[in-house]
């Protein structure tokens, strides 16, 4: 059952009625935060419909845009809880209603709960505990979205089997909570990291390519709200570019979900890679080279 139309029209009118009460009639700073709507529209579409963090696309914008680190990571973050938990949901809606796929996801609800569970006990550890990057947050998110990009692409063209598994096993279990583990710790540096492994994993083991990405979208919503209040507290989040990115996140985090749906197996899987290697690629410190 669709939504009602006040579900949609109530919270519009109470966006732009904040809008207008914190611009006062200034014009200039609409102008300045205004398009960072368009960034979470696309962010939220990208993500939802491949399992990649929104990071992927927000890092590399606020890095391109002056932000330091900690804004970049904390502003990724707040994104994030709004398109993430708008693409669950939309996951979830998909899941119930759609019986016919329900021996793909038989597993969905143990992996994601698993993966989740160690992925917030990762994060939350190293907020807690103060740990600081191994390294400057850009060239890690260029290593990082390179290597995991390249061996999803290696994997989708070199492997043209179809997906055969439905059941996690003993030895899922120990990978996936290993994943969700250090994949928390790469999130809370990079903003990104536990939905990509996560996604990859399922993937090369021949699980569900829908399944897959459902399920990382929702551990990354999960990672990001166990995340947000640290940021949030530390004063890491740029609040205007919320104001703009956040709502917009929402509208592309629930039509990301056709998007996966409608695109075959094989070319959702390389549509994931590619996006996150030239993400990586972007990211490279190109300037130090030329």
């Amino acid at each position: 059952m669709r939504p009602p139309f006040f579900s949609y029209i109530i919270p519009f009118f109470a966006w732009v009625i904040l809008v207008h009460q914190m611009t006062a009639g200034d014009l200039t700073w609409l102008h300045q935060f205004a398009p960072f709507t368009g960034m979470g529209l696309i962010g939220a579409i990208f993500a939802n419909s491949t399992g990649a963090g929104g990071g992927v696309v927000f890092i590399p914008a606020f890095q391109w845009l002056g932000f330091s680190d900690a804004q970049s990571v904390g502003t990724s973050f707040a994104i994030q809880c709004f398109g993430m938990t708008a693409g669950s949901f939309a996951w979830l809606r998909f899941a119930r209603n759609n019986e016919q796929h329900a021996e793909d996801w038989a597993s969905f609800t143990k992996i994601t709960l698993l993966c989740a569970l160690f992925a917030v006990l990762g994060l939350v550890g190293i907020n807690g505990l103060g740990i600081t990057a191994p390294g400057d947050l850009k060239h890690l998110f260029a290593v990082f979205s390179l290597l995991l990009g390249s061996l999803l692409l290696f994997s989708v063209l070199r492997f043209r089997a179809p997906h055969t598994r439905r059941q996690m096993t003993p030895v899922d279990g120990y990978a996936i909570a290993a994943i969700g583990l250090f994949g928390g710790m790469i999130t809370a540096w990079l903003s990104v990291g536990v939905g990509e492994i996560l996604a990859l994993y399922l993937l090369l083991r021949g699980f569900s390519a829908t399944m897959a990405v459902a399920s990382a979208v929702c551990v990354s919503a999960i990672s990001v709200w166990s995340g947000i209040g640290h940021h949030a507290m530390a004063q890491n989040v740029v609040w205007d570019v919320i104001l703009f990115a956040g709502p917009a996140a929402v509208v592309g985090g629930t039509i990301a979900k056709r998007l996966a749906v409608w695109m075959p197996t094989r070319q959702l899987k390389i549509f994931f890679s590619c996006w996150v290697l030239f993400m990586g690629l972007v990211s490279l410190p190109w300037e130090n080279w030329l």
